[in-house]
């Protein structure tokens, strides 16, 4: 077992990359006087009676979502929290998130506000969730205007992962992944963007030691970048590159269209472009980030969306300030940086 140590103080917690699921959990649940497991439909059928089956002995509940971005509503969680206070959940009780990252921020979000906070364990199961979501305790669900903007931020009491749990996942999940994995490459490791164009075929075929490298990479960068900036007051910014337009093609496509992972790629895609449109990053650079994009053979036309819709969803976003909309770009090798511009001046060319 892999262990990565989240410093946050008083908050400070384990991330643990295991081989056995079962084993992983009885080693690193915690304690509790009661259970409650978050998760969906389809992550249920393959994990729900398994984790059950660890926690035998133990008062455990279990509530299932339908899986996917429409659940993650302030109504689904009205419905977990009036379930939980039916099950007599206390402040001593434990939460397990046992998902990707809509079922993780939704479980992390309830666990935040549930008697004003309770103690909670992540066990994400998609390779977005294993590298990112899961990872430095942001929660939150939707609303029509814009994502993630009602949430807060809650850190678990530990991270499993279990590397296994990847071989369910179909294609458009794992692409999903990948666009998080890029992004790493590109805000803070230009050799780790090299190794995933170098390695891309082995991550596809989800080759044991190839994703145990690079599950362990993307969460060593995330727990230092958390470990300096836990809310988002400076470093932690870096995380949001493709994630402006990224998130403004979910909300146009009212969710259904993307998984977040696919939007992020896309919305680095157009980011990059800006980037280079404005003398950040020469040519070349911005051949080696889309170099890495094209591998997923991802569809980057997004002519059909009206850009000044899009924009106006980005005017919506929490990271704005002063009537500026907050983009990071990359501007280095390996480095990005916080832009804030006006409606007038964010362009980016089509494909």
């Amino acid at each position: 077992m892999d262990r990565l140590y989240i410093n946050l103080g008083r908050k400070s917690y384990w991330i643990n990359i295991t081989d056995n699921l079962i084993d992983g959990i009885v080693k690193n649940i915690g304690h509790g006087d009661r259970w409650i497991i978050i998760t969906d439909e389809n992550v249920d059928k393959l994990y729900g009676r398994s984790v059950m089956d660890a926690l035998k002995g133990k008062t455990v509940q279990k509530y299932v979502i339908k899986p996917g971005e429409a659940s993650k509503t302030i109504s689904t969680v009205t419905e977990i929290i009036s379930y939980m206070l039916e099950n007599k959940m206390t402040r001593k009780s434990k939460l397990i998130a046992l998902g990707g990252g809509v079922v993780g921020d939704i479980a992390g979000f309830c666990a935040s506000i549930y008697m004003r906070g309770m103690e909670w364990v992540q066990i994400p199961t998609t390779l977005l969730a294993q590298i990112d979501s899961s990872v430095g305790g942001k929660t939150g669900v939707n609303m029509p205007q814009a994502k993630n903007i009602v949430g807060t931020y809650s850190q678990p009491k530990s991270v499993i992962i279990e590397l296994n749990v990847l071989n369910t996942l179909d294609r458009k999940e794992l692409i999903s992944g990948i666009g998080e994995v890029i992004k790493y490459g590109v805000i803070y490791d230009h050799p780790f963007l090299n190794y995933i164009v170098e390695n891309y075929d082995k991550i596809m075929k989800l080759d044991h030691d190839t994703m145990r490298y690079v599950i362990k990479k993307c969460c060593e960068i995330k727990a230092y970048i958390i470990s300096k900036d836990e809310r988002e007051e400076g470093l932690r910014k870096i995380l949001n590159f493709g994630h402006t337009i990224g998130h403004a093609l979910e909300a146009i496509t009212n969710y259904k269209k993307y998984t977040h992972g696919e939007a992020v790629l896309i919305g680095m895609f157009y980011e990059a472009k800006m980037a280079l449109n404005m003398n950040l990053i020469d040519k070349s650079y911005f051949i080696d980030i889309t170099t890495a994009i094209n591998k997923t053979n991802i569809n980057l036309d997004i002519s059909e969306y009206s850009k000044e819709k899009l924009i106006e969803i980005m005017a919506h976003d929490k990271k704005n300030l002063k009537d500026k909309i907050s983009f990071i770009l990359p501007c280095d090798k390996g480095k990005v940086k916080e832009l804030l511009l006006s409606k007038e001046e964010i362009e980016w060319d089509e494909v």
